[in-house]
């Protein structure tokens, strides 16, 4: 045995120590095959969450300096979901990948920086780590981790399969095929198949999904790299392919490399909210944000460890305190390093259904944001298109929970139905799962059944009758409303 092959054993027992792979049923090559999936899937967040954060492409808004700094941004991005998902891989050993989170950045720019009376970015950022800090505590009391316990099974389930229906509805949209109109019915319709990126998208799903039909084991990485390939391919010999709207167009950048700017680190300590919007308003935007926060992140993981196996018979699974914990750091962190509220993703789907199922996954995934603080301008020749087929691929492996879901009872299955179609439809996992257990709470009530739904599930249902409710108080106090 040469030297190199003992050094290899090695590193290979120290892996299989710390992650488990034996137990997990998986290899090294399985997740690092996961961890890059993910990773291309997710990428686009270095480069759109600047340009949500800085009003990138409104021309009414730009010059004004209201965002953090776009060179700024895309260095506190790439660090924060390097060392938060590296830090999810080691403490909680489980494939999750986190990130700056969509929906929670655009309530940073557009409803507390634009808001009435508007906050400076750095306040904005202050009441990010409030909720962060709320947040972690409830982690540490053990109170989030019980309330993900006293959700019924049924729907827990159905919050998997809305999520998946969410990831394939995502990839639609990203693929260019189903788009909002300027004005009128129906809300969303179907795109002309005829442009660039949509022709694209429509070969590189038959490439992943003839991958992965025949058991190729990195169907959805490969079809990644081989539609971004081809999108390469048509800007080559078309000059006027039509570059997709979103961060990604397949195009060679000028520049390879970039020197970080941390200048933003640590600017997020602020509490200047409580004097700008007053006390009670200031708790609010944290309250507010925090459900949403609280909740997208319990649907991601009870969705995704729906999809893997990890639930047990009774819906709960095995060292979720950690992964929560994790999460609930990353929202504080993110907010303190200016990139906004850091949360788990769902696209970690894509690294799972890839065959990853340890921490190790989140690991590759991890270095791999952290190298994008040089290599910003590689990750934006990725388009849209080309990660689209594996969304929509994975959505549908995600919904297939569905049949275990009875929907003929009315107590549980129009309650899982409303959490299946809601979050799509609205574009928010939050949404979905307040409709769902707001519902199931009501029928049981009605039906004097009251005594089935856990008193947890009664705290939750309140609090979110005063999400929902934000359009009837948000106007008296003066703070917008801060629904994602």
């Amino acid at each position: 045995m040469t030297a190199r092959s003992v050094t290899r054993a090695a590193d290979v027992g120290v892996l299989e120590r710390w992650f488990k792979l034996k137990e997990n049923a998986t290899t090294v090559s399985t997740e690092v095959i996961g961890g890059i999936t993910t990773f291309f899937v997710m990428a686009y967040i270095i480069a759109l969450n600047p340009i949500i954060l800085n009003y990138v492409g409104i021309p009414d808004l730009q010059g004004k300096n209201l965002g953090p700094g776009f060179d700024q941004t895309v260095a506190m991005t790439a660090f924060c979901a390097g060392v938060l998902t590296i830090a999810m891989g080691l403490y909680a050993n489980r494939p999750f990948a986190m990130a700056a989170g969509l929906g929670l950045n655009a309530v940073v720019a557009f409803q507390l920086v634009l808001g009435k009376p508007a906050l400076p970015w750095p306040a904005a950022m202050g009441i990010i780590l409030m909720e962060g800090i709320v947040i972690t505590i409830l982690v540490l009391t053990n109170l989030r981790e019980a309330i993900l316990n006293a959700i019924p099974l049924t729907l827990k389930r159905a919050i998997g399969v809305g999520i998946g229906l969410f990831i394939l509805l995502i990839g639609l949209v990203n693929a260019g095929i189903v788009i909002h109109p300027a004005s009128g019915a129906p809300i969303i319709t179907l795109s002309p198949l005829s442009t660039g990126p949509i022709l694209t998208f429509l070969i590189g799903l038959v490439v992943t999904l003839w991958l992965y039909a025949r058991g190729v084991r990195a169907a959805l990485l490969l079809g990644i790299v081989g539609t971004t390939i081809i999108a390469g391919l048509l800007h080559a010999i078309f000059p006027t392919y039509v570059v997709s709207a979103a961060p990604g167009k397949a195009i060679l950048p000028a520049t390879w490399a970039q020197l970080p700017d941390f200048s933003n680190a640590l600017k997020g300590l602020n509490f200047d909210s409580f004097a700008i919007l007053g006390p009670v308003a200031a708790l609010l935007a944290v309250f507010t944000i925090m459900l949403s926060d609280f909740f997208d992140t319990m649907g991601t993981v009870v969705g995704i460890g729906g999809q893997a196996g990890w639930l047990d018979t009774k819906g709960r699974m095995q060292g979720v305190r950690r992964i929560l914990l994790v999460d609930s750091i990353g929202a504080a962190f993110g907010g303190l390093m200016s990139a906004s509220s850091n949360t788990t993703y769902i696209e970690s789907a894509a690294g799972v259904s890839a065959g990853a199922r340890t921490g190790l996954a989140s690991v590759v995934t991890g270095v791999l944001f952290l190298l994008c603080i040089f290599l910003a301008p590689v990750v934006a020749v990725i388009p849209p298109e080309a990660t689209a087929p594996a969304l929509v691929l994975v959505g549908f492996l995600m919904a297939g929970i569905a049949s275990k879901i009875d929907l003929s009872s009315f107590d549980e299955g129009l309650p899982a139905l409303l959490t299946m179609v809601v979050m799509p439809f609205t574009y928010s996992i939050t949404n979905g799962v307040g409709a769902g257990f707001v519902t199931y709470a009501f029928i049981k009530a009605v039906k004097g059944k009251w005594r089935e739904v856990h008193p947890l599930m009664w705290v939750v249902v309140a609090a979110f009758l005063i999400y929902f409710a934000q359009a009837v108080y948000a106007p008296l106090l003066n703070i917008g409303g801060y629904r994602e």
